[in-house]
């Protein structure tokens, strides 16, 4: 048989490519490590009285978390394929991060400054980014997964990238629980809790990404 007779005969009937093959697979697990964090947070810490929600800080947590996942899983999806173009995403990535900063750094300015160091470490500051880091690890396992279905050519970055969105999922599962109402504490160490989760997922990458 011709090579030319035999892929025509391989590519009869094959129909369509499947889209969206990235999203199908990060938004089951996302949603699972959602609920995986915000029950754990639940179970653990409680969460905190809806009463606090007339206050901006809660409302800035869950608004940051959300906005920063939808980022970092836009990311993944690049990086679960072969030679991805990632300049769209980490700059959206990057956006979230520098707004962030930005309203806790403005926060923090306008604060009287005596109370300003009060305000940043909150009673809390010793442990958020490692709760944030534990929440986030039921959303890493199943980042990981679904990664590990596609195609990754840059391990390294990939995990990064799923560390990035479990982290971002932590820190929303967090916020449930967390009655810290400084905006310059959120800003410092939620990110800081994600930020390990980066750096957990780089890590955990080239294992479990590898082909």
């Amino acid at each position: 048989m011709k090579t030319d007779d035999l892929i025509l005969l391989l590519a009869r009937g094959a129909g369509p490519a499947p889209r969206a093959v990235a999203a199908r697979r990060l938004a089951p697990g996302s949603a699972l490590g959602l609920a995986a964090s915000a029950g754990l947070a639940a179970w653990t810490l409680g969460w905190v009285p809806s009463t606090l929600y007339t206050e901006i800080a809660p409302w800035f947590k869950l608004v940051y978390a959300a906005l920063l996942a939808l980022a970092a899983a836009w990311l993944a999806a690049r990086l679960g394929r072969p030679l991805p173009r990632t300049g769209g995403p980490l700059l959206a990535v990057a956006a979230v991060l520098a707004a962030a900063a930005a309203v806790g750094l403005v926060s923090w300015w306008q604060m009287p400054p005596a109370e300003r160091m009060t305000a940043l470490v909150g009673h809390s500051a010793a442990e958020c980014p490692w709760n944030v880091l534990a929440l986030s690890l039921p959303a890493l396992a199943a980042s990981l997964w679904a990664l590990r279905g596609l195609a990754p050519t840059r391990p390294v970055a990939a995990g990064a990238a799923a560390g990035l969105l479990a982290g971002a999922l932590g820190a929303f599962g967090y916020a449930l629980a967390c009655d810290e109402l400084s905006l310059p504490f959120v800003s410092a160490w939620y990110t800081l809790g994600v930020a390990l989760t980066v750096a957990l997922g780089a890590l955990l990458g080239p294992r479990s990404l590898r082909w």
